[in-house]
């Protein structure tokens, strides 16, 4: 979740009480991935309500932002809207580098290939491509902090609606992030690594308010770019995932959930 920082004055800083509170999305990144693991025997509703999730929160959340924040056209079209497609087409194309990365083959005494695909790979995903799509979330997640500091900025009250909405937001962060670092095979170790990394970004995203001013352009071009590569995890790979082996309408159920929640967020934010 991002605030609506426009119009901002020379206004005292409350570097402290942003800190403070960003802890509280801290916590609750935290919870979102505790949420992730504990539900491993219902693997397919866990990816259709991520799935929602990011959907909602692409459609629902970054990509207005981006386009108030922008502002700019280039050629006719929003410098937004042309960064979500250049971060559509960019997570596709690392995704599809990295399926076609020569893996070692290893042989039988006889010579005869025993495995010739995909050895580093988990049912025909690259482990990296996970890592990199839970390493953009902690940036996005430092950018949630970014927010809270620049929100203070403007005021206290500013900045405790636009905290209140970052926290709620941040358990969808941590259920994402888990979930997409384990979805692509990487061990239960590196799937907490990148949890508790996205739980401390908005921590230090806040801090870093109180030396670095991101002008507003350049932060609606983020999050244009980072709204496409989140879209693609989500309509390529995480909720044809999720229907692969439990096509139920459970699985729909849980993903229109996701989506509202977000909705109902942003509502609250406003």
């Amino acid at each position: 979740m991002v605030a609506k920082v426009r119009g901002r004055g020379p206004i005292r800083y409350e570097g402290h009480m942003a800190v403070i509170v960003a802890l509280g999305a801290f916590l609750m990144t935290l919870a979102g991935g505790w949420t992730a693991q504990r539900v491993t025997d219902r693997r397919h509703l866990v990816l259709g309500l991520a799935g929602g999730l990011m959907l909602g929160v692409v459609g629902l959340d970054l990509l207005p932002e981006a386009l108030e924040a922008a502002g700019t056209e280039v050629f006719g079209v929003p410098a937004a809207l042309l960064l979500f497609v250049a971060g559509f087409l960019l997570a596709h194309l690392v995704e599809r580098l990295l399926a076609h990365l020569p893996h070692s083959r290893l042989r039988s005494s006889g010579g005869t290939p025993m495995a010739t695909h995909g050895a580093g790979e988990h049912n025909g995903r690259s482990p990296e491509v996970g890592l990199t799509a839970a390493a953009a979330m902690v940036g996005h997640s430092a950018m949630d902090g970014v927010a809270i500091g620049a929100a203070f900025q403007v005021g206290g009250g500013m900045g405790t609606a636009v905290a209140l909405a970052v926290i709620a937001h941040d358990f969808a962060d941590g259920f994402n992030t888990y979930t997409i670092t384990s979805l692509y095979g990487n061990a239960r170790r590196r799937a907490l690594a990148m949890l508790f990394a996205d739980a401390a970004a908005p921590v230090v995203g806040a801090a870093s308010t109180a030396f670095v001013s991101i002008p507003e352009p350049l932060l609606g071009a983020y999050l244009g770019f980072f709204a496409g590569a989140l879209l693609y995890l989500a309509a390529a790979e995480i909720l044809p995932e999720a229907h692969h082996e439990h096509p139920a309408r459970s699985t729909v159920l849980c993903t229109i959930t996701g989506a509202a929640f977000i909705w109902l967020v942003v509502g609250l934010s406003e």
